[in-house]
């Protein structure tokens, strides 16, 4: 024959709308618990008084209860919640008047009436001030305006990338090494309309449309449009170079995964591999677009040596010229420097949304 079941030692406390059942039990395995008829059923395989056994017990609320507690088990103890039907302080647990000898008053939780109900009036004072205090935080008139701007910002912004990445992935596949000779007459028109209206991010930045920092948007675009427009754009002899099929097709890549990222964040929405792929991709492809930028750069200073182009004469009696190949070597460090502050600002954000989280304790 079985034994009698074996029970843990109970404490409880209450609130005017819940109860709170501690059991003394460590290592719990197995928690089964369920309240029927307004009765919980407790069974659990766990270490309390009598060792590692299965122990279990009932208890008849003295009122009715929800039939839906919430447990959380921890390393030392389990913690049942449940809440009374009706807002209102009990005399007692149980519907027996004479308590059950494993239940004891958890007195690190106990109250009483008073005490309870200034804990609830307290509640209700802050959750009352906190609405007055969002009340008076002023709603933005413009909010659904400016999300929508920004949602066709960057859908605009990803359709033209996606059109230069596709127009030169298929040229490549046809024509082979062919299409890096022509790659700027062919995507030059596009590329010039994505990076003008590129400029906006920092007019973004700067009026808190976005909360992206100011200077690693500014390093981006400035450097990226002083490679378009100052040496492709003004060098006929660069524009038939091998490079400029490189340049374009880094930069497009990069912004295929960034500005469909950005526009569903704008209306909450988050996809776990585009997020991956946009805080990831810009691992090879930054050093390569940057690789290819400091290739080009090196390739027009013989030719804006030859041509003196951009080059400044200052007038008499200084008689000195600045010498726009002087210039180049210059932004060729200041490139470099660049993609760090890039480097570091993306890898940063990389932690923030791909590093490890904290596991929150059950």
């Amino acid at each position: 024959m079985a034994g009698p079941s074996l029970r843990p030692h109970v404490h409880w406390a209450q609130r005017h709308r819940q109860l709170f059942l501690r059991v003394e039990l460590s290592d719990v395995r197995n928690p089964d618990i369920t309240i029927t008829d307004n009765v919980l059923h407790f069974r659990a395989q766990g270490h309390g008084a009598k060792g590692d056994n299965i122990y279990e017990f009932e208890i008849e609320f003295l009122e009715p209860v929800e039939p839906k507690p919430v447990c959380r088990v921890t390393q030392r103890q389990l913690n049942i919640t449940v809440q009374k039907k009706e807002s209102n302080w009990w005399e007692r647990l149980t519907k027996q008047e004479k308590r059950p000898l494993f239940l004891a008053p958890d007195f690190d939780r106990w109250l009483d009436e008073s005490d309870a109900e200034m804990e609830l009036k307290e509640k209700e004072e802050e959750k009352i001030n906190k609405m007055k205090i969002e009340s008076r935080v002023p709603k933005d008139p413009f909010k659904h305006l400016k999300k929508g701007y920004l949602v066709m910002y960057n859908l605009v912004q990803f359709l033209g990338f996606s059109w230069i990445f596709v127009n030169m992935t298929v040229r490549l596949f046809i024509l082979g090494k062919d299409s890096f000779y022509d790659t700027f007459h062919t995507i030059s028109d596009m590329m010039y309309f994505c990076q003008t209206l590129a400029l906006m991010e920092i007019m973004n930045s700067l009026i808190g449309l976005v909360r992206s920092p100011l200077i690693p948007a500014v390093v981006q675009i400035f450097g990226r449009n002083f490679i378009l427009f100052v040496i492709l754009g003004s060098l006929e002899e660069m524009q038939s170079k091998p490079v400029v099929f490189f340049i374009f097709y880094f930069w497009s890549i990069t912004e295929l995964f960034r500005y469909p990222y950005y526009m569903l964040s704008c209306i909450g929405i988050e996809w776990k591999p585009l997020t991956w792929l946009r805080y990831t991709v810009w691992i090879p492809l930054y050093p390569l677009g940057g690789l290819s930028e400091a290739v080009c750069i090196v390739q027009s200073i013989p030719i804006f040596s030859e041509t003196g182009k951009f080059s400044l004469g200052l007038p008499n009696p200084l008689n000195v010229t600045i010498q726009f190949p002087f210039v180049l070597q210059i932004y060729l460090i200041a490139l470099f420097l660049g993609i760090f502050v890039n480097f570091r600002h993306l890898y940063k954000q990389r932690k923030q949304h791909l590093g490890p989280k904290k596991r929150k304790m059950k």
